[in-house]
């Protein structure tokens, strides 16, 4: 019985291995920083034996630059040199274990490295960069399969429950020029879309599924959902400094996040799969839990995501490159209290990226050796 349950994990997850993380980015300064679910990387992480381990890194990349107003680009940003360009790296190294064939516990220890150039932060005289990297918010959490894998190979759905620490830096501070007295430089806390961490301890809710659609095919989606009950964390902005009317910005917030994603994956050999689906990142307008004071900036990304995996034994590589098709900052609350105040509309803007690079790699150490597929299993999950 062992055997066969190590048989399955292994069959299963030639076909929800393309599934990648689901991972919020929100392709831009959107997001307050690289993010994804708590409890695992993927379907085919999750999908394991009582006592297997999966270990594995998985990096994301994008460079942020063009500029929205709801769903109006402004090209002429880019145009007349005034956009803000931001390149993100992220690595995450996590762990999952299998307490059972359907309970399951992850962490995920996040490092990142961001560069961010801009005009309007440096006395709008010169262009000019600031940096930050180090560790980023750790999270960590448990997973359940409602049904029992082994006796339902065609479909199953799981939820989990998981914590995000706020181990990362949340006041990372680098030189801004042109902006001290008599225009001489000065040390401030770097753009919110740049700090490794936020400063709030979260809660993750959140969910995985897989649906068998014909021979080779299934069809796979998930979803999370950040609360992030703190309000502020006290880190000072300077946005205020830039206009009278962002006194309200003056100080970071600590914004709720979610994602959700849904797609086909289709087996092309005993070793490659291939996926496309469609994925929606979001920082939204106002928080589930807790108040909506501070600065965020509230945006949306609609991605077409396609994807293609190798799996090799219990090796496992994988790539999606998301490309975004519609892109929304809508307003904030600050946008929406000025626009009241004044009778003028208001609606800030934030840049977004054309695409996100997301590669993984993994390795499962399973508990029981035999890892041969059973060859009943091989037209069922191949």
């Amino acid at each position: 019985m062992k055997t066969k349950r190590i048989h399955f994990i292994l069959g299963i997850s030639m076909l929800v291995l393309t599934c990648n993380p689901i991972t919020l980015n929100a392709q831009g300064c959107v997001a307050i920083r690289h993010f994804s679910s708590c409890v695992g990387n993927s379907l085919e992480n999750n999908l394991l034996g009582k006592g297997d381990l999966q270990v594995g890194m998985n990096y994301r990349y994008f460079k942020s630059f063009r500029h929205f107003r709801g769903t109006e680009e402004e090209p002429d940003r880019v145009a007349n040199n005034s956009e803000v360009i931001n390149h993100s790296h992220a690595w995450d190294f996590f762990l999952t274990y299998g307490i059972s064939d359907r309970f399951y516990t992850s962490i995920t220890i996040p490092t990142v490295i961001n560069a961010r150039s801009s005009l309007y932060e440096h006395g709008r005289e010169e262009r000019n960069s600031s940096f930050s990297r180090g560790l980023a918010d750790i999270r960590a959490g448990i997973g359940y399969w409602l049904l029992d894998p082994i006796d339902n190979p065609e479909g199953n759905i799981a939820v989990g429950l998981g914590i995000k620490l706020p181990t990362g830096n949340y006041n990372a501070t680098d030189i801004f020029y042109n902006v001290g007295p008599e225009g001489s430089p000065e040390v401030r806390p770097v753009d919110q879309s740049i700090q490794p961490g936020d400063g709030g301890f979260g809660l993750t809710l959140d969910f995985q599924f897989y649906q068998k659609v014909a021979t080779g095919l299934f069809a796979y989606g998930g979803g999370f959902y950040l609360l992030n009950p703190r309000e502020t964390n006290g880190i000072r902005t300077f946005r205020e400094t830039l206009s009278p009317i962002l006194e309200n910005e003056a100080i970071m917030a600590v914004p709720d996040q979610y994602s959700v994603r849904t797609g086909l994956s289709y087996s092309l050999s005993n070793v490659i799969s291939a996926s496309l689906g469609a994925r929606f990142d979001a920082v939204p307008v106002k928080d589930l839990i807790g108040g909506n004071e501070g600065f965020r900036r509230p945006g949306n990304v609609l991605s077409l995501e396609p994807g293609i995996a190798y799996m090799h034994q219990n090796f496992t590589l994988n790539l999606n490159v998301p490309l975004a098709l519609r892109r929304d900052r809508p307003q904030s609350v600050t946008d929406r209290q000025t626009e009241i105040s004044t009778g003028t509309p208001r609606n800030g803007d934030a840049a977004f990226a054309d695409y996100l690079i997301n590669f993984g790699i993994s390795y499962r150490f399973p508990k029981n050796k035999a890892m041969d597929i059973d060859p009943s299993l091989r037209d069922t999950f191949n």
